[in-house]
């Protein structure tokens, strides 16, 4: 079997959430906050670095970790998470890390280093020409671009959800943390400047802002009732790119389950909503509509690259019923000729250059479509608890699809199918009954008998025919639950 990727596209122990992919050289580095697995709360962990040739994206590689929350001068015990980075090399030569700890309060810190993926050091913060650190608007989620030697920063946020609908006490608090004002003190001074994204342009020492930013796209609280961009507002994750005579403005609406984006033919002002790129659970894909979304939703954010002349989207999946442990996938994608861009599907074969062979052991984790059809999406409003649905999990060095029930679909996207097929699959749990096995939802080919096991066990090898680069769907009938560790395709 040839060398294969798949999403997640990093080991299925890793979690980097919030990747910003950029070509250095001959290779492309994506740069992401740093998730625990079955973590507590948002990028608990230390900045790591992941690389690959531009010519082989099946090939990606570890740099380990480039900086460390302890490097950063403003941490503390109530701010120790280091949030979204980006990094943008200077005219200098050098590679410039932008971060913001959590929270809303900035400021946007700077680590340099003289490699893509080298140990960084910390080198300053943003700052006004006076040196007062930039706090204007919410310095949040820092996204860089270099165009021609001239640097611009992009950040902000937005609200993702709608805090009239808070319970009041939670409403009040959280007006409080962001703008230090009451509900009704802030909804007296009229629409709030203060959400949505901004972009301001740097001087070379890669700190000092040269003006004031602009606002270039708005939030959810002011955009113009009716239009488009008011279906999918600004919410977090600016990302900055530019791609032949556009730019572009990658970014999480308010929705927070799609990347979105938005052009001009400006770095700085005059930007246009122009579509979704996708969302991670195929929301608004040939016009799905959110109740039946085809994976658990929650944060997304990631952004576009030209990789060898061809087109990504890198974004992020969600698992263990959390916000909190997010993996890398990415997406081909098909740039028109007028700079626009299709939503795409999320796949389990992502930078594969094709379906997958059904040959050999695959990981059950890897499929892109989970639900049991009556999935939620948190919005990480306080109190919010998640209802019980099969999810990707863990148990110590072990990944799997945990709690699978009645009627719950599991899909896999794509496999080259070449006539007959021959396929086991390995679960466990107290439930009995049939895994249908179809590469068309609704047309079962054949059925896996599943009996109830404590431990991993293998069921029969069952054979069907198929033809094609096909999804591999599984749905399952029967009583209690099941976990599902892997699939494996007999070779004939």
């Amino acid at each position: 079997m040839k060398r294969q990727i798949f999403n997640p596209i990093f080991p299925l122990d890793t979690y980097i959430p919030d990747g910003e992919p950029h070509v250095f050289g001959d290779r492309v580095y994506l740069y992401g906050s740093h998730d625990a697995e079955g973590g507590e709360r948002f990028c608990m962990l230390d900045y790591e670095c992941w690389s690959a040739p531009v010519d082989d994206l099946t090939d990606w590689r570890n740099e380990g970790t480039i900086y460390k929350a302890e490097q950063c001068p403003h941490r503390t015990d109530e701010r120790q998470d280091m949030y979204a980075p980006d990094c943008v090399q200077g005219n200098d030569g050098r590679y410039y890390l932008y971060y913001c700890l959590g929270g809303f309060e900035g400021p946007i810190s700077v680590a340099v280093c003289d490699t893509p993926a080298g140990k960084f050091e910390y080198y300053g913060d943003v700052k006004h020409p006076n040196g007062q650190p930039l706090k204007k608007y919410i310095p949040f989620d820092p996204g860089l671009l270099n165009d021609n030697g001239r640097i611009y920063l992009a950040y902000g946020w937005g609200l993702g959800h709608d805090i009239s609908q808070l319970p009041e006490e939670h409403r009040k608090g959280l007006y409080m943390q962001l703008f230090g004002k009451t509900p009704e003190a802030v909804e007296a001074d009229g629409p709030l400047p203060i959400l949505g994204a901004q972009v301001v342009e740097l001087k070379d020492d890669m700190l000092t802002v040269k003006g004031e930013p602009n606002r270039v796209l708005d939030a959810r609280i002011s955009a113009p009732a009716g239009s488009e961009l008011s279906k999918h507002t600004f919410f977090e994750a600016a990302s900055l790119r530019k791609f032949g005579d556009f730019y572009y403005l990658i970014y999480s609406s308010h929705e927070t389950h799609e990347l979105c984006y938005a052009t001009s033919k400006y770095p700085d002002r005059e930007y246009q909503f122009r579509g979704v790129i996708i969302s991670n659970g195929d929301i608004g894909y040939n016009g799905r509509k959110a109740e039946d979304r085809l994976a658990a939703t929650g944060t997304n954010h990631g952004s576009l690259e030209c990789i060898n002349g061809e087109y990504y989207i890198f974004y992020h999946r969600n698992t263990h019923l959390s916000l909190y442990s997010r993996q890398a996938c990415a997406e081909k994608v098909t740039m028109l000729p007028d700079g626009t861009i299709q939503q795409v599907e999320v796949t389990s074969c992502g930078l594969n250059g094709g379906a997958l062979i059904p040959k050999g052991t695959y990981p059950a984790p890897i499929c892109c479509n989970l639900t049991n059809l009556r999935l939620q999406h948190p919005t990480g409003m306080p109190g919010e608890v998640i209802n019980p649905a099969p999810n990707i999990n863990h148990e110590g060095n072990t990944r799997f699809v945990k709690d699978i029930e009645d009627n719950t679909l599991i899909g896999y996207k794509y496999f080259g199918f070449a006539g007959d097929t021959e396929i086991s699959v390995v679960t466990r749990g107290k439930g009995q009954g049939e895994l249908a096995v179809m590469t068309e939802l609704g047309k079962p080919l054949v059925e896996i008998n599943i009996k109830p096991s404590a431990e991993w066990t293998p069921s029969q090898t069952v054979c069907f025919t198929a033809n094609g680069d096909l999804p591999l769907y599984f749905v399952y009938s029967g009583t209690d639950k099941i976990d599902l560790l892997q699939i494996t395709f007999e070779e004939r």
